[in-house]
């Protein structure tokens, strides 16, 4: 636990400008991040006596072991700025909002020739027109199915109508006229875009339009005595009057709006949204988040407009966003919302009326939200705070092992041999920290010696990573403190900067004894390791003849296998892939003292492997942060790649070398 103190800045070094803020840990991660209009009082609030901070707060500035800003220009480059560190670094002590579902979107494909309409899930694409979210993507298949009647659009996949153009024969939609068969040339495509602006338009909220228009040709029809056509824009009028009837109007001025509301106590909040278009709710969502942050509701709020709507544009923002409390930079955000949408948007409180109402409705559906999510936690959390513990106990470890790393190999019969690391955090998968390893130095099958070197690599990458905080000359790294193998620009985490609490290997005593024994070459004797055999699920310590036994029910030995089998299954995934194509990986990897910042300083001296290949060590040593020693190992590894016959090239923006 750090003392703020060590890393405070000196007096009068803050600007007084607006900007945004980072702390860091000891290991460089990212742990926090804010903005502020003035810097220097938003961040001498932290360093005041540790007593008079929120327990959060408190929290924060004893992980943090460092503190750094960048001052912008305006409060709303302020805010953009932080939402992008955000999402990038997604820091532990920020609030995230996080969807407890994914929530389906209504599409249509305008940027096709022949555009098509369909329910998904997922990213939005360019060139695309969207609506929703909706909550269940059962209603809206239901819904579109009835308005196909009227929009006879393309809904097929592409398979399916390059099929029908082959043949000739339009699909079962085309024969029963929910599909105007623009595959057989029916239409042509102009008119079936046509068809798909209108349905979009209607979808939009223009509907009032349509239905006259439908009743206008119906009554015509009537009168011209042709009752067959009246009587399918009966049908179609029907159809349109069904599908608005599922839309319930809640504004008759045809209200654009997001409302929103929030339930919170001390540990959570919880947040839903109501999309209200033309009047009419098109859809709901939810979130629910751990309060991390010393924040009041307006604090809350803030963070979560940031979340929801930073990135967006166009029409997908509403013009009203209705809030419970108004966040204390709501101006910053309409200036930022506004300039994104191209017209004017407004945050503001409902007062009275039927908004005021219908955010009433959303705050109950938000308390029964957090409700209705601590019910389900309750025991998911008690069995990994449980689980920790007795792996803690069962193995005699000094604390409970918050991030576990477990290893697996994977070959066929000797090829392609490959390894797999994957991490768990608090008992839950961090895929995000999950990485691949190609075995170079074994031949055939060999699974300790495998095992020797994928651990060898991943902690020798964890020395050559591991550094001391930097110091700070006005929040800034300094130059001189030494080589940077953390980048002060991105504080981007590098791959293997952080020491697990407990290394699990997938095998018996001589895997266990392999892991061992490589960190024991390497210096490490911090890293507690631990072996799981599959044949009877029995737990191998690497000093000890006997298998440590836990109960079959215990939650514990539950937890340590979902993590050996997830390293199994990346770890056979990684293997079938390297059958089909090359993968990335970097033929510098093993050369001692390279880490991953002068790497990509060595191939953007040189540019291309070719000319680092014809460079000579001197040459080589003439990169910033390579010396003598390294500069031949190099020469030694580029030479051997090249002997060995491989086909190499470089990826300029990773820095990584591609072998084939």
């Amino acid at each position: 636990m750090a003392d703020p103190t060590t890393y405070k800045p000196k007096p009068g070094s803050i600007p007084t400008r607006p900007g945004v803020y980072r702390f860091r840990d000891k290991d460089g991660r990212v742990v926090y991040v804010g903005k502020a209009k003035n810097l220097r009082a938003r961040l001498s609030s932290y360093f005041q006596d540790i007593a008079g901070l929120h327990q959060r707060t408190a929290t924060m500035v004893t992980t943090a072991a460092s503190v750094e800003w960048t001052v912008v220009g305006t409060e709303v480059e302020a805010l953009q700025l932080e939402y992008s560190w955000i999402k990038e670094y997604d820091p532990r002590f920020n609030v995230k909002y996080r969807d407890d579902k994914s929530y389906p979107w209504l599409a249509i494909t305008l940027n096709e020739e022949y555009p098509r309409v369909m329910v998904g899930r997922g990213a939005k694409k360019k060139g695309v027109k969207y609506f929703g979210p909706y909550s269940h993507a059962w209603a809206i298949r239901d819904t579109v199915d009835t308005l196909l009647r009227v929009f006879p659009m393309r809904s097929c996949s592409n398979g399916v109508f390059k099929r029908s153009a082959q043949i000739g024969r339009p699909c079962l939609l085309g024969y029963i006229d929910k599909c105007a068969a623009p595959c057989v040339g029916k239409i042509s495509a102009e008119e079936h875009r046509e068809i798909s602006l209108d349905l979009a338009d209607f979808l939009g909220g223009r509907t009032d339009a349509f239905v006259r228009r439908i009743e206008r040709e119906m009554y015509a029809a009537s009168e011209a005595q042709d009752y067959e056509k009246a009587a399918r824009l009966r049908d179609d009028l029907g159809a349109l009057n069904k599908a608005l009837e599922k839309q319930a109007v809640v504004f008759g001025d045809g209200t654009d709006a997001d409302v929103i509301a929030l339930a919170e106590d001390p540990l959570e909040v919880a947040v839903q949204i109501f999309h209200v278009r033309s009047g009419r709710i098109r859809g709901q969502r939810g979130w629910v988040a751990d309060r991390v942050e010393d924040l009041d509701t307006a604090g809350l709020v803030s963070e979560f407009l940031l979340q929801l709507y930073a990135g967006e544009e166009g029409e997908s923002l509403p013009r009203e966003i209705l809030v419970p409390v108004l966040p204390p930079d709501s101006g910053v955000f309409e200036e930022m919302l506004s300039e994104a949408r191209g017209s004017r948007v407004t945050v503001r409180v409902p007062q009275r009326g039927d908004k005021r109402i219908l955010q009433e409705t959303v705050a109950q559906n938000a308390a029964q939200s957090l409700a209705l999510h601590k019910t389900r936690r309750a025991s998911d959390l008690t069995a990994r705070n449980q689980a920790l513990e007795e792996i803690q106990k069962a193995l005699d470890l000094p604390t409970a092992p918050l991030r576990i790393e477990c290893y697996d190999i994977s070959n066929l019969q000797g090829t392609e041999v490959v390894a797999s690391m994957v991490v768990f955090e608090d008992g839950l998968a961090r895929k995000s920290e999950y990485r691949r390893f190609v075995i170079r130095g074994v031949d055939g099958q060999n699974d300790v010696a495998s095992m020797h070197e994928v651990i060898t690599r991943r902690f020798r990458r964890l020395l050559d990573e591991r550094i001391e905080t930097p110091d700070l000359v006005n929040g800034e790294v300094d130059p001189d403190a030494g080589p940077m193998l953390i980048d002060p620009d991105t504080g981007k985490a590098r791959k293997f900067s952080y020491v697990p609490g407990l290394v699990v290997v997938d095998g018996g005593p001589p895997q266990v004894a392999a892991a061992q024994r490589a960190l024991d070459e390497l210096g490490i004797d911090d890293v507690p390791v631990c072996g799981l055999a599959k044949r009877l699920e029995e737990v191998w310590l690497p000093s000890d003849p006997d298998p440590v036994i836990m109960a079959r029910s215990s939650e514990g030995l539950y937890l340590l296998q979902r993590i050996r089998d997830e390293a199994h299954r990346f770890a056979i995934t990684h293997h079938r892939s390297r059958r089909s194509k090359s993968m990335v990986e970097s033929l510098l990897d093993d050369v001692p003292g390279l880490g991953e910042v002068r790497r990509k300083s060595l191939i953007k001296h040189f540019g291309s492997l070719k000319k680092l290949r014809s460079a000579s060590a001197a040459e080589i040593a003439l990169v910033p942060g390579i010396g003598p020693a390294t500069a031949d190992a190099i020469v030694r590894a580029v030479a051997s790649d090249a002997e060995s016959g491989k086909t190499v090239s470089v990826n300029t923006a990773t820095g990584e070398i591609v072998e084939s």
